[in-house]
């Protein structure tokens, strides 16, 4: 597995701190090989990135929030393995859920925010299966969530 470290900084990317649950779950649950990685928000200058697709937010913006959702499940990924990026096997599924209008059609677009970032990062290890889904509203008024399930080594 190459360097994320590396490959971050590559991008001038900088991991965010992990966010801390919200509510009565965790962040990720290791288990059989694989971490569930709950949905994650996007954040920008430590604010929830808040808007709807298709209302007051375009997919340009959209796709920047999908990608801040994948560096924030990167983030937890990175804390669940104790930094060791070299147990990353591959990245299974994303999830990826866009505040939307019922006529906004583009959630695979903005979704790609997320996958492209996973694949920048982990290369052929970060390609994976995905579901892009349109919601009518997500917590706090974000304009997108990510969840992820990323197969790991054991330790």
């Amino acid at each position: 597995m190459s360097d994320v470290t590396a490959k971050l900084a590559e991008l001038g990317l900088d991991l965010p701190r992990p966010a801390a649950p919200v509510a009565a779950y965790v962040p990720v649950v290791e288990h059989g090989g694989l971490l569930y990685i709950s949905g994650q928000l996007p954040f920008r200058d430590g604010q929830v990135v808040t808007g709807r697709l298709g209302d007051d937010t375009d997919v340009a913006s959209g796709y920047d929030a999908a990608r801040r959702c994948a560096l924030m499940l990167v983030a937890q990924i990175g804390q669940a393995l104790d930094g060791d990026w070299s147990r990353v096997e591959r990245v299974v599924k994303l999830g990826v859920f866009v505040n939307s209008t019922p006529a906004f059609t583009d959630q695979a677009k903005v979704a790609n925010g997320a996958s492209e970032l996973f694949e920048s990062l982990f290369g052929e290890a970060g390609r994976h299966a995905r579901a892009a889904v349109g919601v009518a509203v997500l917590p706090l008024g974000a304009s997108v969530e990510a969840d992820a399930i990323v197969a790991v080594r054991p330790a």
